[in-house]
C-alpha cells in the first residue's frame, strides 16, 4: 500500500503543477520518474522494486497496451492513404539505420558482442511520443510532423519485438521458459494474430452496436471501447498475440469504424493513458538507483549520449532527405525520438532471459531511456511553442511554408 500512496501523492502534485507544466519546461513525466527514484533503496527505501518484480513487467505491460491503443485513435486513414511516404521513410530507413548505429556503437564503445550489440540497437530502435507529448499533442504543431511521429512510434515497437525475440535466442543461453518463444514461425503467428484481432474485435464490437435491439445509450457510450480494449488484452494474452501491435490496430479500426464511439471514449481513455503512464514511470524510476548508473562505465555514457544527440537525428535526417518537410519540422521530428514503454518492457525482457551479458545490456538500456525521458519531456512544450510563436509573426522557414500559409489563407476566404 506504500507505493499506492506514493502514486497518490505524485499525482496529485502532478495535477497541480500540470498547468505550470505545460507553459514551461517542466515535465510531469519527469515527476514521476524522479518520484520513483526517491522513494526507492537508493534513496528513501519507502519501496523495494527490483527488475524481476512482476509489478515491473505487469505496468509497462498495461501501459504500453493502454498508450498504443489511445494513439491508434489518431490515426486517419484517409490521410494516412494520401500521406504513407514519410512514415514508410521513417520505419523501412530510419528505423533500420538508427538499428544498425547504435549497435556498432555499443560494440566497439562499450565492448560487448555483436548479437548483444545489436540485441541493445533493436531495443532502443522504437520511439515513444508520449514523453513528448505537446508535440503530437498541440494544434500548433504542423498536422504531417505529428502524424509522422505517431505513426513512426505506434508501428515501430510491433517492428522491433520480433527482432528482439530472435536476437535474445541468438545471444546465448537463456533461461527457463524462454527457448521457444523466439523460434521464427511463433513470433511470425504471434504478430499475424495480434494484428487479426485488432482488425476483427472492434469490427465485431461495431457490428453489434448496428444491431436494433442492442446499442449503448449516452453515459455508457464511452466504455463500449474500453470493454473492446479490455478484451483485447485479456485475448492477446491468453493466445499469446502481439499485444502491442493489437492495440495499435484496434484503436486506429475502432476510430474508422466507429467515429462516434471514438469521440465518446476519448476523454477517458487519454485520462487512462496517463494514469498507465505515471504509474509505469513511477514504477521504472524506482529502479534508477545510484548502483544501476554507477555500473554503467563510462563508455556506456558516451553510447547514451550518442544515442540521443546523433543516432536517432542523423537517421531520420538521411530518411526524411527529399522530403517537402520544412527545415524546422525536420529538425523537429529528428529531435524527438524519445525512447518509452515498448523499451522498457524489451529493456525487461533482455534482462530476464538469462543471456551471459543481459544485465550489462539492460543497465545501459535503462540508462539510456532515463536519459531520454528528462531531455525529451523537457524540451517538447519550448519546440511545440516555437512553432505558434514563428507563425504569428510571420516568420517563413522556407518556401513549402509559404505554400502552406497562403493554402491556410485561401481556406480562411473560401469559408
Amino acid at each position: 500500500m506504500v507505493l499506492v500512496a506514493v502514486f497518490g501523492v505524485a499525482l496529485l502534485i502532478a495535477v497541480l503543477l500540470s498547468g505550470l507544466a505545460a507553459r514551461t519546461v517542466l515535465s510531469t513525466s519527469l515527476l514521476f520518474l524522479v518520484g520513483g527514484a526517491l522513494v526507492s533503496d537508493g534513496f528513501l527505501g519507502l519501496i523495494h522494486i527490483t527488475p524481476d518484480s512482476e509489478i515491473v513487467s505487469v505496468t509497462a505491460d498495461l501501459a504500453l497496451f493502454a498508450v498504443l491503443f489511445t494513439d491508434g485513435q489518431h490515426v486517419s486513414f484517409a490521410k494516412l492513404r494520401a500521406n504513407w511516404r514519410n512514415p514508410a521513410r521513417a520505419l523501412g530507413l530510419g528505423m533500420p539505420l538508427a538499428f544498425v548505429f547504435m549497435a556498432l556503437i555499443t560494440h566497439y564503445l562499450v565492448g560487448l558482442d555483436w548479437t548483444t550489440s545489436f540485441l541493445v540497437g533493436a531495443v532502443l530502435a522504437p520511439t515513444d511520443p508520449v514523453f513528448a507529448s505537446a508535440i503530437v499533442g498541440r494544434k500548433e504543431v504542423p498536422a504531417k510532423l505529428r502524424e509522422l511521429l505517431n505513426v513512426e512510434s505506434g508501428i515501430n515497437d510491433g517492428l522491433a519485438l520480433p527482432v528482439v525475440l530472435l536476437l535474445i535466442a541468438a545471444a546465448g543461453p537463456t533461461a527457463a521458459g524462454h527457448t521457444d518463444e523466439a523460434s521464427i514461425g511463433t513470433i511470425c503467428l504471434e504478430l499475424a494474430m495480434g494484428l487479426a484481432f485488432g482488425v476483427l474485435l472492434p469490427l465485431f464490437a461495431g457490428g453489434l452496436v448496428r444491431f436494433r435491439l442492442l446499442g449503448a445509450e449516452a453515459k455508457l457510450q464511452p466504455l463500449l471501447p474500453l470493454a473492446t480494449g479490455i478484451t483485447l488484452y485479456g485475448l492477446c494474452h491468453l493466445t499469446h498475440a502481439n499485444p502491442y501491435l493489437a492495440a495499435f490496430s484496434a484503436g486506429a479500426v475502432l476510430a474508422a469504424v466507429s467515429p462516434e464511439a471514438k469521440e465518446a471514449f476519448e476523454p477517458l481513455g487519454e485520462a487512462l493513458a496517463e494514469l498507465a503512464k505515471f504509474a509505469a514511470l513511477l514504477v521504472f524510476g524506482a529502479l534508477l538507483t545510484p548502483r544501476l548508473f554507477a555500473d554503467l562505465p563510462w563508455q556506456g555514457y558516451v553510447a547514451v549520449v550518442l544515442a540521443i544527440v546523433l543516432i536517432r537525428p542523423a537517421s531520420l535526417l538521411i530518411s526524411l532527405a527529399g522530403t517537402r518537410f520544412a527545415r524546422r519540422e525536420k529538425l523537429t521530428a529528428a529531435w524527438f525520438g524519445p525512447k518509452g514503454f515498448a523499451s522498457v518492457v524489451y529493456g525487461l525482457l533482455v534482462l530476464q532471459s538469462g543471456i551471459p551479458q543481459a544485465e550489462q545490456a539492460y543497465t545501459m538500456i535503462a540508462v539510456c531511456i532515463a536519459f531520454s525521458i528528462v531531455a525529451h519531456s523537457s524540451t517538447d512544450v519550448p519546440i511545440a511553442r516555437m512553432f505558434d510563436v514563428e507563425d504569428l509573426v510571420g516568420i517563413p522557414d522556407d518556401e513549402h511554408d509559404q505554400e502552406d500559409r497562403q493554402a491556410g489563407q485561401e481556406r480562411k476566404t473560401a469559408v
